[in-house]
């Protein structure tokens, strides 16, 4: 290794700068810990003119790859370029000339991440991605080194900033989803295409990287069920503030009985629930172990320095295994077998707001409806609709199996006094009363 350590870096945007930044800001501190420099020798950019906020001296652009992949002088390559197909080619042939990884690449680890972690530990390489969760929270490396003698049994967490921004802007400033969401995209916490954001697909990707760790088991991306924020109404906001409750965007992964199931859900929090006072661009991840008991991760999910910080963290990581002789064997065959729980063994309370017609009887054919299917209520509210003398009913379930719930939705349609059910959502916690 010498007493110098060279970096190629594929993608030299705000993430890119960032770690080319931190590494010079913060060289004497890295030579301290390693007893070696640590350079960011060559980066791959798409145009060799655009003006960029730092300082380039040292570092050579190219708009090749190969220049990068086929350097023997290189010994880490970092990946903040972002894509599939490409970068997953470009990881791949660089584990076959024996350069470790370091990437950010949620997308790309949530889809590929098994197959390169196998082609990284062939070629005795090591492969990290703190940075593709959660950011600058170190919390991936927290389930797998400051949790590893712990089994843990869930993980629950707001893991896209962008959503959280949404939701925070609508529940504290009455503002409407689609100016909130404007709102985002100005300030640059959404992109102009948010549907990956919004539509839960973003952490669904980060969810089934966590799960995956936590559980020590090959999940999926399709083992994910997902539901986005777009139909989210100020309505629905209103009446969880009324019963105690707000509204967050929510990736929970649950391991009992060694069945599994994961999943990203607008769930309204009670208010006393840490999670619930997470705002604005922020994350959180709650991690629940049989030893430790509850812990929670807090921080910036997104961001230049934040993400290059957790970027650089994992450099480190590979230098220092680097100097023991022990890349890659940081891996670890999954220990269990995936099995998914089926909808009859997953259990919650669920609020439901319907639009009835406002008439005798209406409330109890609907309670005789739930009852029927062993599902009590815990909290009920019941309002007038001056247009068309209608009426809405609002209620909070007690636990009840999702088979169960979703049975009683179906079955809601039939029922002649039900005009619509306009919304329904998770619910954790015990909101005060």
């Amino acid at each position: 290794m010498g007493n110098k350590v060279s970096i190629g870096l594929l993608g030299l945007g705000v993430v890119g700068t960032g770690v080319i930044k931190i590494i010079k800001d913060h060289q004497e501190k890295l030579v301290h810990q390693l007893g070696s420099d640590v350079q960011v020798k060559s980066a791959l950019v798409r145009s060799l003119d655009k003006e960029r906020d730092v300082s380039l001296e040292g570092t050579l652009l190219t708009t090749n790859p190969d220049d990068i992949l086929n350097d023997p002088e290189i010994d880490i390559i970092v990946e903040v370029m972002g894509g599939i197909d490409q970068t997953r080619e470009y990881i791949l042939k660089a584990f076959s000339t024996k350069k470790h990884v370091v990437s950010a690449n949620k997308d790309l680890v949530a889809l590929h991440g098994p197959e390169l972690q196998e082609a990284a530990r062939k070629n005795k390489c090591d492969f990290y991605y703190e940075a593709s969760v959660a950011g600058g929270i170190p919390i991936l490396r927290g389930i797998t080194e400051g949790l590893s003698s712990d089994r843990i049994t869930k993980i629950m967490g707001i893991v896209n900033g962008t959503t959280n921004y949404i939701l925070t802007k609508m529940d504290k400033e009455g503002l409407s989803y689609d100016v909130a969401l404007k709102q985002a995209q100005e300030l640059g916490f959404a992109e102009a295409d948010p549907t990956a954001d919004v539509e839960g697909l973003d952490a669904a990707r980060k969810m089934a990287i966590l799960a995956r760790l936590a559980f020590s088991m090959d999940v999926d991306l399709e083992d994910v069920k997902v539901k986005g924020i777009s139909n989210i109404s100020l309505d629905d906001l209103k009446y969880a503030n009324k019963l105690g409750y707000t509204m967050k965007l929510i990736g929970n992964a649950d391991f009992k009985d060694d069945k599994i199931e994961v999943d990203v859900q607008p769930t309204m929090l009670a208010k006393n629930h840490p999670l619930a006072s997470v705002n604005d661009e922020f994350n959180a991840v709650y991690v629940y172990g049989d030893a430790v008991g509850e812990t929670m991760f807090y921080g910036p999910g997104a961001g230049s320095l934040p993400t290059a910080t957790a970027i650089t963290s994992d450099v480190v990581s590979v230098i220092k295994n680097m100097l023991l002789g022990v890349t890659g064997s940081q891996h670890l065959d999954p220990h269990f077998d995936k099995q998914l729980k089926t909808a009859d063994k997953r259990f919650g309370q669920y609020y439901v707001r319907l639009h009835v017609k406002d008439e005798v009887g209406v409330f109890s054919r609907i309670s005789a409806l739930f009852n029927d299917l062993n599902i009590s209520f815990k909290r009920i509210l019941q309002n007038p609709i001056i247009k068309d003398e209608n009426a809405e009913i609002i209620v909070v379930t007690h636990q009840t199996s999702l088979e169960n719930f979703q049975t009683a939705l179906n079955q809601l349609k039939d029922l002649d006094a039900v005009i619509e059910t306009k919304s329904y959502y998770k619910v954790e916690g015990d909101a005060e009363k």
